[in-house]
């Protein structure tokens, strides 16, 4: 009975041993390239990472240098050449590069800069809808345009829906359209999209408005006529003039009170008085000696 089983045993172990090679010698290939896919795999992607650090690394180092020139038209010539590997990036020294205009007093240019970067595909939104609202605040469109661009950005649930918004109320009060600018900051200020600074400006700008306060881009030139008075200023100088020549004949009047005791002394005048007063009596200390 021993040897019966052992050899079940031995028999059915080559019967299981045989299955697994016909296994392996139809599927091993499968598995082999599943292995050799999964390591390939983590290698690309390993390369990939490499790539990209490298990309960030040289486009970090490249825009280090270009804003520690300390001409601003250099930093923005150094900017413009930087090469951007992706829409992300090229508005992101865009953005850069508009600053610096701005800051050289040449809105427009980087208004127009703004623009047209916004134009780029593939951008997402919320790039596009900033560098829009930039470039409008830096250097505002015509009002037909300007309303087209911001209604646009003031859609509800868009990332700078009040910040679009609070520039409508803006071009409605440029137009003079004081009531639907009005409207506009109320809703603002009353808006759970707004931060706490935009709803405390929105505050400000209806006490200013309601009060009669008029919003100024620019320098008026017809507040010159209220600087008039400053050119009669010369006159009180004159005038001034005139009573300080007035007022010498009176200081001359008091040099001449001052100088005319100083032939006769004031104090020599009132002893001689006093003398002249008490001369009569030694001759009434002889009348009463005599009696």
């Amino acid at each position: 009975m021993s040897n019966t089983d052992s050899f079940i045993d031995e028999v059915s172990e080559e019967v299981r041993r045989d299955r697994l090679f016909s296994l392996f010698r139809r599927w091993g290939w499968l598995a082999i390239l599943i292995v050799v896919g999964i390591v390939g795999a983590a290698a690309w992607f390993e390369w990939q990472s490499a790539q990209q650090r490298a990309a960030s690394e040289a486009f970090g180092d490249a825009l280090l240098a270009g804003l520690e020139n300390e001409d601003p038209e250099a930093r923005i010539a150094a900017l413009s050449e930087i090469e951007t590997p992706s829409p992300e990036v090229a508005m992101i020294l865009a953005l850069l590069a508009a600053g610096e205009e701005a800051n050289s007093e040449d809105t427009a240019a980087a208004a127009a800069r703004l623009r047209a970067a916004a134009e780029a595909p593939g951008l997402p939104r919320r790039y596009v809808d900033l560098a829009l609202l930039k470039a409008q605040m830096m250097d505002p469109a015509p009002e037909d345009e300007a309303r087209l661009v911001l209604e646009r950005l003031a859609e509800p649930g868009a990332p700078y829906s009040a910040l679009a918004e609070e520039q409508l109320a803006l071009v409605d009060i440029r137009a003079g359209d004081l009531d639907a600018g009005l409207d506009r900051l109320r809703s603002i200020e009353n808006s759970a999209a707004a931060t706490a600074g935009l709803q405390q400006r929105a505050a400000q700008l209806i006490v200013s408005l309601e009060s009669g306060a008029v919003l100024v881009d620019a320098p008026v030139e017809e507040e010159a006529p209220e600087e008039a008075p400053a050119e009669d200023a010369p006159v009180e100088g004159d005038g001034a003039a005139e009573l300080g020549s007035e007022e010498e004949p009176a200081e001359d009047a008091a040099a001449e009170a001052d100088d005319a005791p100083a032939d006769v002394p004031a104090g020599e005048a009132s002893a001689e008085e006093e003398g002249a007063e008490e001369e009569p009596a030694p001759a009434d200390e002889a009348e009463a000696e005599t009696e």
